[in-house]
């Protein structure tokens, strides 16, 4: 009896308590974590296609498909069990999935010839060879000759890519650049012939280049259009695909374990590397971590500063009054605002007032279409600049409050001013809780959507903010985001089935993201902190 009274009077039940929540959390979140990797990341694995022979009360049918779902329900009582095919072909049945009741499957089978073709657009085709066409000639029908042509006309298509993304974006650019600058001068009265007669030979040199590279991608879309195949799908329709429109063919009922690891990873390449297609629910999300990584790259290099500022001010220059503690009052306050708020501002402040002054003042050239009057990427870092504000000036106020005040008075003591004890002492020791604030600050913005709906983020950015065209990293551009992709693909997309798998993995490589900005954050704060730990005691 005395133990007992010992323990709960020691507060040990509280420490039990504590630990056993804590443990709760941390299996809460390594599930989810397991729950979204296994439902993301099994989607890249290639699953068996399997045959299935219906025995329908008006008709027979044959339905071919990957199994995606299998799921038991109880409808009026009775047990039902159904399985979601994904059919393909939306481009003949016009749809991707279909659910099936196991009660009217007769027969199920595999074939081992069966071929699926990932293609550019309505998804992918579910069939078998009937023949193929290489340079206009008739070969053999096999999956090495169709993989062949599919690889000439991906080669091809990369070469195109880069001619049309590239060569021509780049002279578009500058044909864009000599236009305003022609307007410029116009508006300011300095369009005398001469220079014009320069902007115009300028512009005759830019336009031959478009029309050699024109020429080029005239013979490679010649070329890339020489490969076909025809393939009968499983109603006995036969369908023939260019081999431009097709991205990879494989036959998963004949590949063994490792011919399997390597298209996983192949695909997850794709994912993480290319750029989306078929209305984001195919392909990579490469812009969008681009996009990502560098707007909270931005908005840490403004909030940063920022916020070690106005904390320095508060807690070292200030007077500790009423005033001070309403401004911190104020402060704390804002880190419970809704991002959608910040959001509306930064399109009200910084797109519409600062925007639109900063192209009256220096890009009048511009109009009427605005340059930094439009949301984009430098408004939406500064917008999540402010929104993350309020953690950082907190963190660095609480790192500066332990600096023992003995540290302040022995520096003044040797001779320091107040300015350099502030910079040469108290701030490196204070830099454990700054990064602290910034780690804090990174993992709230990176997941942030709301707000970036608002000031430029967008579902599908043409061109990267960053790119080899002066001044290269372009701050008017709008971007692609992980947060928003995540909302366009699970609620806006057309076709949600083939969208929930990308869900789950785009989730995942959010979060990868988030957790590995915090390391390098956490690192740089632990070498700081074993740095001054000698003179905080």
């Amino acid at each position: 009896m005395s133990n007992n009274k010992n323990f709960f009077q020691g507060g040990q039940h509280w420490v039990w308590l504590n630990a056993g929540a804590i443990s709760i959390s941390i299996i809460m979140v390594v599930g989810l974590l397991l729950l979204i990797a296994v439902r993301g990341l099994s989607h890249f694995w290639p699953a068996e296609v399997k045959t299935f022979e219906l025995d329908l009360d008006d008709k027979k049918e044959v339905v071919m498909g990957e199994i995606h779902n299998h799921e038991e329900d109880i409808q009026n009582g009775v047990e039902r069990e159904q399985y979601l095919i994904k059919m393909g072909n939306r481009d003949q049945y016009g749809i991707d999935f279909r659910w099936l009741d196991l009660k009217d499957i007769k027969k199920e089978s595999t074939h081992n010839d069966v071929v699926v073709v990932e293609r550019r657009e309505w998804g992918n085709l579910y069939g078998f060879i009937n023949s193929i066409s290489m340079d206009g000639k008739s070969v053999e029908a096999t999956g090495e000759n169709l993989e062949a042509i599919i690889e000439r006309a991906s080669d091809l298509h990369d070469q195109i890519r880069e001619i049309e993304a590239d060569d021509i974006g780049s002279i578009n650019y500058d044909l864009e650049q000599l236009r305003l600058e022609q307007r410029r001068l116009e508006l300011d009265d300095k369009l005398t012939p001469e220079a014009l007669a320069d902007l115009d030979q300028q512009r005759a040199q830019f336009n031959q280049q478009f029309l050699d590279y024109q020429a080029e991608l005239q013979k490679l879309y010649a070329q890339i259009k020489r490969d076909s195949a025809e393939f009968e799908l499983i109603g006995g329709e036969t369908k023939s695909v260019n081999a431009s429109l097709m991205v990879r063919s494989f036959q998963p009922n004949q590949m063994g374990f490792f011919s399997k690891i390597g298209h996983y990873f192949s695909k997850l390449g794709e994912f993480i590397f290319d750029e989306p297609r078929e209305a984001n629910t195919e392909g990579g999300v490469f812009p969008a971590i681009f996009g990502t990584i560098l707007m909270v790259l931005l908005m840490s290099v403004v909030v940063t500063p920022l916020g070690v500022i106005a904390a320095v001010y508060m807690r070292e220059y200030a007077k500790q009054g009423p005033l001070t503690r309403t401004i911190r009052i104020a402060v704390n306050n804002l880190a419970g605002v809704p991002s959608i708020v910040y959001g509306v501002f930064g399109l009200g402040f910084f797109v519409y007032f600062l925007g639109g002054s900063i192209d009256e003042l220096f890009y009048p050239e511009v109009k009427p279409s605005p340059m930094f009057g439009t949301p984009g990427l430098i408004w939406a870092s500064l917008t999540l600049a402010l929104l993350t504000l309020p953690v950082v000036i907190v963190s660095t106020e609480e790192g500066l409050a332990r600096i023992p005040s003995a540290i302040r008075e022995g520096s003044l003591a040797l001779g320091a001013t107040k300015f350099e004890t502030l910079w040469k002492t108290v701030l490196p020791m204070a830099s454990p809780a700054m990064m602290t604030g910034l780690i804090l600050a990174v993992a709230r913005a990176a997941g942030e959507v709301a707000p970036l709906m608002l000031v430029g983020v967008v579902k599908l950015a043409p061109t990267l903010p960053l790119d080899a065209n002066a001044p290269f990293l372009h701050l008017e551009r709008k971007f692609m985001h992980l947060g928003f992709h995540i909302y366009d693909v699970g609620f806006q997309s057309p076709n949600v089935e083939a969208a929930r798998p990308l869900v789950y993995a785009t989730a995942l490589l959010l979060v990868l993201i988030i957790i590995l900005l915090n390391i390098a954050a956490i690192k740089i704060r632990n070498n700081l902190r074993e740095k001054y730990k000698s003179l905080e005691q």
